[in-house]
């Protein structure tokens, strides 16, 4: 089983794909990406989810990608 993480303060244009291969990057494997939607609306509410294949690559993803603009 992977370790799902939260992605917050994401641009209102980014998208599932742009943010799996900005994970993926370095070779990391990414099960899945969800961008939360606003039910009303249908709009993006700016933060998502993303799974990673192990702990160990998503330690290697939130230290490689703390604070960084996508």
């Amino acid at each position: 089983m992977g370790t799902r993480l939260y992605v917050g303060n994401l641009s209102y244009n980014v998208t599932e794909g742009e943010l799996r291969d900005v994970f993926a990057e370095g070779g990391r494997n990414v099960v899945e990406v969800k961008i939360v939607m606003d039910r009303d609306t249908g709009r993006p509410r700016g933060f998502a989810f993303v799974e990673m294949g192990s702990d160990e690559e998503a330690t290697g993803a939130i230290s490689s990608l703390s604070g960084r603009e996508i």
